[in-house]
């Protein structure tokens, strides 16, 4: 007889992986993270556990969109006063906001959840090819697109 086993939150091993967004499409790369971050590429995967690992992602400022999207995808915060509505374009998310449009991507595609504030803190977004991390020994993950 088969059972089905659950990760316990103690039993779970984590591994840390790096991400380079040169010539990366967001949507591609942000799916990809987003699935590592939730621990979906592990045979061990249980929803209701955080079983995912770290993910660094360097030279998010060469990171593209495809077509038109630059100018017309439009990223929306509210205040919540009145008249606190602020539109940005892509483009200047892209231009000025780098680390914010690539998280905003990523946390857009995990869970709106306590568990999904708790992967949120495992990911590490960097302008730059240099980050902090050298310590944790990351793995290059390769990502297609």
């Amino acid at each position: 007889m088969r059972q089905t086993t659950f990760a316990k939150p103690a039993e779970v091993e984590r591994t840390w992986y790096v991400v380079d967004g040169t010539g990366k499409t967001l949507g591609r790369l942000a799916t990809e993270v987003a699935s590592v971050l939730r621990g979906k590429n592990k045979p061990t995967y249980t929803p209701n556990v955080d079983c995912g690992d770290f993910v660094i992602v360097i030279n998010a400022d060469k990171i593209e969109l495809t077509g038109n999207k630059l100018d017309t995808k439009k990223y929306y915060n509210h205040s919540g006063y009145a008249g606190g509505l602020r539109t940005r374009t892509a483009r200047t998310m892209k231009e000025n906001y780098t680390v914010e449009w690539v998280e905003k991507a990523i946390y857009g595609m995990l869970p709106h959840t306590k568990l999904g504030d708790v992967m949120r803190k495992h990911l590490f977004v960097y302008t730059g090819n240099e980050h902090p991390h050298a310590a944790q020994k990351p793995v290059e993950l390769e990502i297609k697109g």
